[in-house]
């Protein structure tokens, strides 16, 4: 995750769009999309509304999310980016044709090299998560969505990190037995998975892109009524 915290010292890295093969089996997957008018407070009020029921998580991207869950979410009346750190969204989903049951586990933007001094909601913020299974103590993977203001919306570069030596036991559980044979299933992911992950991120993020602003604006009103 060499370049996590870096996403905001602007210009743009030499890989935006693909992917990264290491020899442990781990993964990099990159992907930028365009935002027409969108902001980045909107992106962090998806990032918890979104993820409270299970129609709107298939809302994104409906051939592919299947189910959401949020025990304990947040509280309406926070602050969008607070609403969502520190809580863990469940979710079942395909990524190309391999389906998936989730624990993403958001942590605030510091964990992951952010200096969030500069991550005015107005003008940028960056959506950090831990990515494991929801039917397994194991950790797989690291993601950021880290959006900016641009001309006439924002932009999000997405990152993920995934398989090799990012797979670890969550909560302190021995990564032995049982456990061990799911962390050998996910350390080394491939090219095909590789794929299947950049392509299910750029078409659920400008999928997303066409509903978000008007969507927002409609439940701003609601909160506000």
């Amino acid at each position: 995750m060499d370049d996590a915290g870096t996403l905001n010292e602007g210009g743009y890295q030499d890989l935006e769009d693909g992917y990264s093969l290491f020899g442990d089996g781990s993964m990099h997957i990159a992907t930028s999309t365009r935002m027409p008018g969108v902001s980045p407070d909107m992106v962090d009020w998806w990032f918890w509304w979104h993820a409270t029921e299970t129609q709107r998580y298939k809302l994104w991207y409906p051939r592919a999310h299947l189910y959401a869950e949020w025990p304990g979410a947040g509280e309406g009346n926070a602050p969008y980016r607070e609403r969502y750190i520190g809580g863990t969204s469940f979710v079942d989903e395909y990524v190309g044709n391999v389906p998936g049951r989730l624990a993403i586990r958001f942590v605030r933007p510091g964990d992951l090299g952010f200096s969030e001094d500069g991550l005015d909601p107005q003008e940028a913020t960056a959506v950090c998560a831990r990515v494991g299974f929801s039917d397994a103590p194991l950790d797989w993977g690291h993601l950021v969505h880290y959006v900016r203001r641009v001309n006439g919306g924002a932009e999000m570069r997405s990152r993920f990190w995934m398989g090799g030596s990012h797979v670890a036991p969550r909560g302190g559980a021995p990564l032995t037995g049982d456990l061990e044979k799911v962390a050998e299933g996910v350390r080394n992911l491939g090219d095909a998975q590789a794929r299947a992950m950049v392509v299910h991120c750029s078409q659920e993020m400008n999928h997303l892109t066409v509903f978000l602003p008007d969507i927002f604006d409609e439940f701003k009103r609601i909160e506000q009524e």
